[in-house]
C-alpha cells in the first residue's frame, strides 16, 4: 500500500508510526509532505520515509492520501490537489470539522473517508469513529480499517452524524480526562500531600479506574454504587460534586462540544 502524507503533525506521525510498526506498508511506500522543513527533515530521518514540500508530488502516485493538516490549511490544500487525484484513489481525512461533502467538493473527487481520532492513538490507545461515501469500496474499507485500527480502536458508521456527536465525547475527552485528573492533583496538594505523589496518586487513579471498567462487564453507574459505603469518604465525595451539578455540567459541555462541532462542519 503506497501511503501519502499531507501534513506530517502529531497526528499525522502517530498514524505513520503505527502503519509502519504493524507492517501496513513500508517506508519505500510511504511519502509525507509538510511545509516545515525542519519537520520533513526530522521524519526522514526517523522513519527513512520520503519527504518532500510539495502536496501533489506525494499524492500523484500513492494508493490513499491523508489528510493530517490543520482546518485552517485545508482549503490552500484542497486547492492543490483538486483534478490531480486519480479516480481509484482513497482520500482519508482526520481534518477536525470537515465532512465529506465538503471534501469532495474541494477536492473535485469522491472517493473520501473522514475519520475522528483521539490523542492517545498516539500511544496506540486512541478510539477513531469514521465513515466513508458510496463509491469507496470495500477493499479500501478494509484498508481503512487496518489503519484506524493500527492506532487502537475502531468504529465505523454509516451516518455522517456521528462523527460530530463523537467529536464532542471522544474526541474532546481526553481534555476532559486532563482537567478532572488536574483537579484532583491540585486538591490532593491542597489537603497536604506533595506535588510529585499527588500527581501520581491522581494518574495512577484515573488510569486504573478506566482498565478496571474496561475489564468489567458491569457499567459505571454499577462500579461506582460498588465502591460507595453509604456514610462513607467516597459518599461524602460523591454528594459534593453532585451539589455542584458535577454530571448536568458534564452533559453541558458535551452538548457545547457536539454544537461546536457543527457549527465548523457548517
Amino acid at each position: 500500500m503506497k501511503l501519502a502524507f499531507i501534513g506530517g503533525g502529531n497526528m499525522g506521525e502517530a498514524m505513520l508510526a503505527a502503519i509502519l510498526e504493524k507492517g501496513l506498508s513500508t517506508a519505500e511506500n510511504v511519502t509525507v509532505s509538510d511545509i516545515s522543513e525542519p519537520r520533513r527533515r526530522y521524519l526522514k530521518q526517523k522513519y527513512g520515509i520520503t519527504v518532500t514540500g510539495d502536496n501533489r508530488q506525494a499524492a500523484v502516485e500513492s494508493d490513499v492520501v491523508v489528510l493530517a493538516i490543520k482546518p485552517q490549511q485545508l482549503a490552500e490544500a484542497m486547492s492543490g490537489l483538486s483534478g490531480r487525484l486519480h479516480a481509484a484513489q482513497l482520500v482519508l481525512s482526520i481534518v477536525a470539522g470537515a465532512g465529506t461533502g465538503t471534501l469532495c467538493r474541494g477536492l473535485g473527487h469522491n472517493r473520501v473517508i473522514r475519520v475522528m481520532p483521539n490523542t492517545p492513538a498516539q500511544i496506540g490507545e486512541g478510539i477513531s469513529v469514521w465513515t466513508a461515501t458510496a463509491e469507496v469500496s470495500e477493499e479500501q474499507k478494509a484498508q481503512a480499517a487496518a489503519i484506524l485500527g493500527a492506532m487502537g480502536r475502531q468504529v465505523y458508521v454509516t451516518d455522517e452524524r456521528y462523527l460530530d456527536m463523537a467529536t464532542a465525547v471522544s474526541g474532546s475527552g481526553p481534555a476532559y480526562v486532563f482537567l478532572f485528573a488536574e483537579a484532583l492533583t491540585s486538591a490532593a496538594v491542597d489537603i497536604g500531600l506533595p506535588d510529585d505523589m499527588a500527581r501520581e496518586l491522581a494518574l495512577e487513579t484515573v488510569l486504573g479506574s478506566a482498565r478496571f471498567m474496561q475489564g468489567s462487564d458491569r457499567p459505571p453507574a454499577e462500579l461506582r454504587r460498588m465502591v460507595t459505603s453509604p456514610g462513607g469518604t467516597t459518599a461524602a465525595a460523591l454528594a459534593r460534586l453532585e451539589k455542584g451539578q458535577f454530571t448536568e455540567l458534564i452533559k453541558q459541555a458535551v452538548r457545547a462540544a457536539y454544537e461546536r462541532a457543527k457549527e465548523l462542519g457548517n
